[in-house]
């Protein structure tokens, strides 16, 4: 994953340690539409995505087929960083402040910034010469999709009293246009950007396709792994120690299949008991509830690909296939909290049947919502009309959700639980999200443009459009049906003191009462970040590369960021 192609990256740069990546999928390269910013949806449900569903909802996903949401995750080298939408953010410097206050030692934003910094080389020229930005490093970073729908996003937030900001610089609160790690019109994930460069060194070996069954252990100290790999089982031996890098929900299920987990589940799974710690619990993921507003002056940057377009990215790498067209990001505080409670999303795309046909498959919609809305997008679309959407994201969730096993069997997918919506806070925190929205709507620079938030995508939304728009009940049943994912799972191995009870991992990354074995990926976040939790992931990577070596390879960039 994202994780584990840096991680085994920094390792193998010291030749007397051999190291070796397994990857459940494939190669990135064998794709192509991989490497093509806009198609980022495409690779949903295709054969590099695990194309996992939740357990059915109780308070979200109604709408949804079986109240069971879709939850991508990335089956190939590079992980979910090689289908995601590539957008930059590290968070807030209170994240990972609160980390170390609760007992992970170590994770202060003063001690994670310079790992952010060592992976980054800055291609937007305001900030080059920003302490809190990174240049040389593997990971380019460079601004985003400008359209003339830009500057009145912009101006709209200034309105209401956001200005502009590098959400990865200094202050995160406010307006950012959008960061992402694109390259010469190609996605830059960290396979790409650490480990293709580092495949011919001798100590690295990567084996693709290549399915992770069980962590062997002796008593409680790992010995290696067995995996299989065109049917055949194979075993593998660590001479030092295994990493697990695959993510928030292959981690704890590998761990469970292991026996190092919830022992009353491991027992209704009959699997012997290695460790009982809280593996699995804790899950966190962001969820948005998006809105599409027309656009009168049909201004939307991004239609969909034509035969020029294709043509134009092939021989320039430029045009519509060029960028994953999120304009910007708006993060948004309460007056009384550190870190942002909310981060709206623009993203300038035009309307077309075929979107929504996209839409509609990805999401698992319901079959009876599905169809109707179908039709009623077909008759009711106006070509003439723009339109553009705004996602309403929910930075820190109260509820907390579950990973667990179906079976013993490694190849059955685990049980996925969100538990979305559960605290009520959390629709509290999303409607307040769409009063701001409406705010938006009405300022001055949205109604130049004829905007408005009724598109007719929205149109046929049941039950919710038999209620009065745009009232607290509408926005509460929508929310309700509608909410959906943001990509971002994190949590279920989380990292604390060695003596805390809910955590799995201490600040070594090492799993508790278990010798040669850590885990470090988004699963260790000990609670979610206040953005896109790809960058994290990576930083925590690139930590994890200095707690195995015992080094400390940012001590020069500590230098210049310890009184910042």
């Amino acid at each position: 994953g994202t994780a584990g192609c840096v991680l085994a990256t920094r390792l193998s740069e010291y030749p007397d340690i051999s190291v070796l990546l397994l990857e459940a999928g494939g190669s990135e390269e064998d794709n192509p539409v991989i490497r093509v910013p806009f198609a980022a949806l495409e690779l949903q449900n295709s054969e590099v995505d695990w194309a996992y569903r939740t357990e059915p909802q109780q308070k979200a996903c109604l709408g949804m087929d079986k109240q069971r949401c879709a939850w991508p995750r990335g089956k190939v080298l590079g992980g979910s960083g090689s289908i995601n939408n590539l957008i930059y953010v590290r968070g807030n410097r209170h994240d990972y402040d609160g980390w170390a206050r609760e007992g992970c030692e170590g994770w202060s934003y003063k001690e994670v910034l310079p790992y952010f910094i060592k992976s980054e080389d800055i291609q937007i020229p305001e900030f080059r010469n920003s302490a809190y930005r990174g240049k040389g490093g593997p990971l380019p970073v460079k601004d985003g999709t400008v359209t003339p729908l830009a500057d009145i996003y912009r101006q709209a937030m200034e309105e209401l009293g956001y200005t502009v900001t590098d959400c990865n610089g200094r202050t995160q609160t406010g307006y950012c246009p959008t960061q992402e790690n694109v390259m010469g019109g190609e996605r830059w994930s960290t396979a790409r950007a650490f480990l293709r460069p580092a495949m011919n060194r001798p100590n690295l070996h990567v084996i693709m396709n290549a399915h992770v069954t069980k962590i062997l252990t002796d008593e409680k100290t790992v010995t290696g792994v067995s995996f299989i790999k065109d049917n055949i089982k194979h075993t593998v031996r660590a001479t030092k120690e295994v990493v697990l890098t695959a993510g928030a929900i292959n981690n704890p299920q590998l761990l469970m299949l292991s026996g190092i987990g919830p022992k009353k589940h491991l027992q209704q799974m009959n699997i012997p008991v290695v460790a009982d710690l809280p593996v699995g619990d804790n899950l966190q993921d962001h969820i948005l509830m998006g809105v599409t507003f027309n656009d009168r002056t049909n201004s939307a940057g991004a239609a969909l690909p034509s035969l020029a377009t294709m043509l134009q990215y092939l021989i320039f790498r430029s045009g519509t296939l060029s960028e994953p067209h999120l304009e910007a990001s708006v993060f948004i505080k309460d007056d009384d909290s550190q870190f942002p409670s909310t981060q709206f999303t623009f993203y300038s795309i035009q309307n077309h049947p075929e979107l929504i046909d996209k839409f509609i498959k990805l999401t698992n919609l319901d079959p009876k919502i599905r169809d109707g809305m179908r039709e009623r997008f077909q008759k009711s679309i106006n070509t003439d009309i723009g339109t553009f959407f705004i996602e309403n994201i929910l930075l820190h969730p109260k509820s907390r959700g579950t990973i667990r096993l179906q079976s013993a069997d490694p190849f059955d997918p685990p049980l996925i639980d969100p538990n979305y919506l559960d605290h009520p806070d959390d629709a509290k925190v999303l409607l307040k999200g769409i009063d701001t929205m409406m705010k938006i709507a009405n300022t001055t620079a949205f109604r130049s443009i004829g905007a408005s938030p009724n598109d007719p995508s929205d149109e046929y939304l049941p039950p919710c459009n038999e209620l009065p728009f745009p009232s607290k009940e509408y926005w509460v049943c929508r929310m309700a049906h509608y909410a959906y994912t943001v990509y971002h799972p994190t949590s279920t191995c989380k990292m604390g003191a060695a003596n805390d009870v809910t955590a799995v991992v201490d600040p070594q990354l090492r799993v508790i009462g278990i010798k040669n074995l850590r885990v470090a990926d988004a699963s260790v976040m000990r609670n979610i970040p206040s953005g896109n939790t790809n960058a994290p992931t990576i930083m925590i990577a690139e930590k994890a590369a200095d707690l195995i070596l015992g080094v400390d390879s940012v001590k020069h960039i500590r230098k210049v960021t310890e009184n910042l």
